[in-house]
């Protein structure tokens, strides 16, 4: 009997050792339950943020989905100290297995699963938790997690056998979620203790390390008492792990658990939100389809339809397609995406706006508000009128649109516009409680000045800076790229380009009279902002430095307005809606800040007209180049007119209406410029060149309507010039960036710009 039992007792292990042999190749060989493909395990992690890196090297920020704002960082970018802590308190013996330590697991069964022990420990190597974490889902029940199991193991031992060590740290980093929407090491540290994984202290990895046993436990936001001793208990096992030392352990467990950097981080976050914004909708637009655009959206369709055409970069997204045969997805494929944005120039443009914006402006109209009873909108408006654009505006809001959804009548939704809500509104010195009706609060918003602002490389199209308001958050309609505005008298370079391109020359004299013209049956009579020499014989150059409307339409009755409209197509001015009239010359058509700028580079490059250039170059997640920018050009003007234009827009800084870059600001540098206002104040513009650097500056109200009422602050320039020379001084002020006052525009040695041709001689 006895020797019966024996061989039964063996025969029992055997084929227990069996079933378990076969059930583990049935598992490995996917005949039970599900095991990736080695060619997903090379790969397990394809769910990335996608990084917006600008062209000195720092991360503008992610595009990123709920609870997926995972950068990738490599092992040698963790900090020894994240490294350590996570070794010794997760898996002591990780160097030493092969996907399963088997002693622990033992350790495990016999006093957590037999005696009961809950402070034993678990048996799961760092890889099965990384397995886990890769492909497994939340088990239901026990049963559930006791047939997951298995399958861990043997994904354990495939990772084991693909990835080295250091690999599987970094990808078990990578892909922990650390709460508060910061997925993986990266985003971890920067959104709890505002660094970054290589600078990791002891106790900030401690902390993390510690959150990995259970973060909704852990969580320092919520739990910080509990948090801190979790910290300490890791601090403790890299003492025991040889780490630290005794004396070391009980001096960083003596610190406080500091959470004074947490921050929860999104899209909108970091530097260049504006930008960023723009270029995910840029990247990810689709081919553009009439019906696709509201009736009043024409001018964008077109804008889109070229730009499908010509930009490689406009669509990017839906044009290409990934590894996997699929369109690339900006929120998931991992991209780093090098864009032309220097990090440092984009913050003086946006610190440059706000100076200016919030600390002059927006005081400036808030006084001239007071006494308006129809405020924000301009005074002289009749009350009819102003209720109309009140109703409008409100029509155009979510809570106009939600309640219509809900049934609502529209007398019913404007009554609701007039009830008293606690709520927190923006200001510039912070988010404010109150108490306001949704109306009030529309009419509030509207009353912030509005600004947008780009600066870009002229020879390369490069663009260094782009900002499309003051806040992201508040006001995040985009008045680069989205916002189109009367241009006033910016439009005027265009104009005597096109004379220079007809024979003209900077010295050639027009009559300072106000004239009418006849236009059809029509007349016009253009008004002009002074009397200065009035009823003299005046050089064009001394026209435009003054920006002398009567001037400019004299120009355009010696020219033809047709021919006016196809240059400035030609300079990148789409709108379709641009009427053929000798008006044109004063500047009445939208326009956006990007094209305009776009346009500017023209005179500062011999002629040459560069597109905007957003992305230098996109690498995908395995590191290939799936994407390279190459600058578009076109030549707009003879470099002949080109240089003429810089001789005649040197003037308007050094004694026209930019002169204040001169006598207020200081800067000596070669520049040249033109500063445009509107009919009725509404909008303000400055375009500023120097060598390598084109800027443009628009400010005006949310709508029209709303504007100043004093000339002398609604001007151009006192309104936009003085953005472009607050950021030109910090960029020449920061030496890194290599942009020099001494730099000059190249003209040819002993150019003459008011030397004509006999046979270009114009006839009147």
């Amino acid at each position: 009997m006895r020797k019966i039992f024996i061989i039964t007792l063996w025969s029992l292990l055997f084929l227990g050792m069996l079933t378990v042999g076969i059930a583990f190749y049935a598992i490995s060989a996917g005949w039970v339950g599900y095991v990736p493909p080695v060619s997903d395990l090379q790969n397990p992690i394809s769910r990335f943020a996608s990084q917006v890196i600008s062209s000195d090297g720092q991360t503008l920020g992610t595009y990123n989905l709920t609870k997926e704002n995972r950068v990738m960082v490599d092992y040698d970018e963790l900090s020894p100290n994240i490294v350590n802590a996570l070794i010794a308190t997760e898996d002591v013996r990780f160097h030493d297995h092969s996907g399963i330590d088997f002693r622990a697991l033992f350790r495990a069964i016999v006093k957590r699963g037999l005696m009961g022990q809950a402070s034993a420990g678990g048996g799961s190597t760092i890889t099965q938790q990384l397995a886990k974490q890769l492909y497994s889902e939340k088990a239901g029940s026990v049963v559930e997690r006791m047939m997951q199991k298995p399958i861990e193991w043997v994904i354990a031992v495939k990772l084991e056998r693909t990835y080295t060590k250091e690999e599987i740290l970094a990808l078990y980093l990578n892909y922990f979620d650390f709460l508060h929407n910061a997925v993986g090491i990266k985003t971890a540290a920067d959104t709890y203790f505002s660094t970054t994984p290589d600078s990791l202290t002891v106790t900030q990895a401690a902390t993390l390390v510690g959150m990995c046993k259970n973060p909704s436990l852990y969580n320092p936001m919520r739990y910080p008492d509990r948090c801190k001793g979790r910290r300490n208990v890791v601090l403790g096992q890299m003492v025991k792990a040889g780490y630290l030392t005794e004396a070391e352990c009980e001096q960083y467990r003596a610190e406080p658990l500091d959470m004074s950097r947490f921050h929860v981080g999104d899209h909108r976050d970091g530097n260049g939100t504006y930008f960023r914004d723009f270029l995910r909708r840029y990247l990810t637009a689709v081919r553009p389809t009439r019906s696709a655009y509201p009736e009043w959206g024409y001018v964008n369709y077109v804008r889109d339809s070229l730009l499908w055409q010509q930009d490689p970069l406009f669509g990017w997204c839906n044009k290409n397609k990934n590894s996997g045969g699929e369109n690339y997805n900006i929120y998931t494929d991992g991209l780093k995406i090098y864009t032309t944005v220097d990090s440092r120039m984009q913050r003086y443009a946006e610190e440059s706006m706000r100076e200016h914006v919030a600390g002059f402006l927006q005081p400036a109209f808030d006084r001239e508000q007071r006494n308006n009873r129809q405020a924000p909108y301009f005074h002289e408006l009749e009350r009819a009128e102003v209720n109309k654009l009140i109703d409008r505006a409100m029509r155009q809001t979510d809570r106009w649109r939600e309640s219509a959804k809900a049934k609502m009548t529209a007398d019913e939704i404007r009554a609701s516009f007039d009830e008293k809500h606690e709520m927190r509104v923006f200001t510039y010195k912070g988010l404010v409680d109150t108490v306001m009706t949704p109306r009030d609060s529309l009419l509030y918003y509207k009353s912030f000045i509005r600004s947008g602002m780009m600066s870009m490389d002229p020879m390369t199209g490069h663009v260094k800076a782009y900002v499309g308001g003051t806040d992201f958050t508040h006001f995040n309609y985009d008045m680069v790229s989205e916002g189109r505005r009367q241009v006033g008298s910016t439009i005027k370079p265009f104009l005597y380009a096109l004379a220079m391109e007809n024979g003209f020359s900077p010295c050639d004299q027009a009559p300072n009279i106000q004239t009418t013209y006849v236009v059809g049956d029509q007349t016009w009579t253009p008004r002009n902002s002074n009397r200065n020499r009035y009823g003299e014989m005046v050089t064009l150059k001394w026209g435009l430095s003054q920006s002398n409307n009567w001037i400019s339409a004299w120009l355009i009755d010696k020219l033809v307005p047709q021919g006016f409209v196809s240059l400035l197509r030609q300079f990148g001015i789409i709108n379709p809606d641009i009427v053929a009239s000798p008006a044109l010359c004063l500047g009445p058509c939208d326009i956006t800040v990007s094209e305009m700028t776009s346009a500017y580079t023209t005179f500062a490059n011999g002629g040459m007209r560069a597109a905007p250039m957003y992305v230098t170059r996109i690498v995908d997640s395995e590191g290939n180049t799936v994407f390279e920018g190459e600058p578009r050009l076109n030549q707009v003007l003879s470099e002949e007119s080109a240089y003429k234009m810089v001789d005649m827009m040197r003037a308007v800084i050094n004694q026209g209406t930019g002169g204040r870059i001169r006598h207020r600001y200081n800067i000596t540098a070669d520049m040249l410029g033109k500063t445009g206002t509107t009919n009725d104040n509404s909008d303000a513009w400055f375009m500023g060149c120097v060598p390598r650097l084109v800027t443009g500056v628009w400010v005006g109200g949310d709508s029209r309507d709303i504007h100043f009422s004093q000339m002398s602050i609604a001007q151009g320039a006192s309104q936009a010039l003085p953005i472009f020379a607050l950021y030109m001084k910090r960029v020449y002020g920061d030496t890194a960036l290599g942009y020099s006052q001494n730099e000059e525009f190249e003209l040819p040695e002993g150019f003459d710009p008011c030397f004509i041709e006999a046979d270009d001689v114009v006839e009147e």
